[in-house]
């Protein structure tokens, strides 16, 4: 009868769900948390966790729970049991009893930008849907910051759900989620759409011969010779020759282009073909952006 008892019980935790699986839920500042020592319960306690991200023990002392999961916390009041040497083997369950309301704060590029309350850890994508997903210029490139953890987290957020990596990325209560604007590249000159243009929202960019063809291609006044002008140093920028044609035909590689990079291609009139550097970058500042 035992016997049979017990693989009921094996068998019910073998078919629950969250069994063997990793905890997602963090614990954070204003948690109210239980401590049952079993075997001990005069030692056991509820209390919540302080700004500082401390929960206080009822045996004296605290423990730094603030980024750790339940069963991270019970081993950190384990330790602390034998290290006082209060128990020899502790065994202890910490229980999160109320979660404290607090928000995810996703700014920049979103159609509805502001703070989202959530009390336990939610997919990336599902707080940009929240947030009214992306806008036009926004950058797929998310940067998240964790509450617990200094640094940030980037993160690409494909246009295919399906692939996209954000799919198993997180966001606990405290985060802030930053989406940029998209990163731009300017077509000037004799081409038929000059203006700006977002650079690819994928891992690819973009190339010289792809922003040209955004650009709808030269008109039929076009110089067959470009000049890529590309930032240095602050304000200054370097000009890089550009030989279309070859590159058209393929005797020459095409070229990968970089952030706020300027391709102008010259009338073949001389006066335009001579504007300098200063001149075309002013240009570019207010160019039109191009998002179709």
């Amino acid at each position: 009868m035992k016997f049979a008892l017990l693989l009921a019980v094996v068998g019910t935790m073998l078919a629950s769900p969250s069994f063997g699986q990793e905890e997602s839920l963090l614990i954070g500042p204003g948690d109210q948390v239980h401590v049952e020592v079993f075997d001990t319960p005069e030692l056991s306690s509820t209390s919540r966790v302080n700004d500082n991200g401390d929960l206080p023990l009822l045996m004296g002392g605290s423990i730094h729970a603030a980024g750790l999961t339940p069963a991270q916390a019970s081993d950190e009041v384990e330790h602390t049991l034998v290290h006082r040497r209060l128990m020899n083997s502790p065994q202890v369950l910490v229980t999160v009893l109320h979660t404290a309301t607090r928000n995810v704060t996703v700014i920049g590029q979103v159609v509805r930008p502001g703070a989202y309350e959530i009390t336990t850890p939610r997919p990336l994508t599902d707080l940009l849907a929240q947030a009214g997903g992306f806008t036009e210029l926004a950058d797929h490139h998310v940067s998240i910051r964790r509450a617990n953890l200094k640094g940030t987290e980037d993160v690409f957020v494909s246009e295919d759900s399906r692939t996209g990596l954000a799919q198993n990325v997180y966001v606990s209560p405290g985060d802030s989620i930053t989406v940029p604007k998209q990163k731009l590249v300017y077509i000037l000159g004799d081409v038929n759409r000059a203006g700006g243009f977002p650079m690819n929202n994928d891992q690819s960019g973009i190339t010289v011969l792809q922003a040209v063809a955004r650009a709808g291609g030269g008109t039929h006044t076009a110089g067959n010779h470009a000049r890529l002008m590309r930032r240095v140093n602050g304000d200054d920028y370097k000009e890089i020759p550009i030989n279309l044609s070859a590159m058209q035909k393929g005797k020459q590689p095409d070229m990968a282009m970089q952030e706020n990079d300027i391709l102008y291609v010259p009338f073949d009139f001389m006066k335009n073909a001579a504007l300098d550097i200063t001149a075309i970058a002013a240009s570019a500042t207010s160019a039109m952006i191009m998002l179709k």
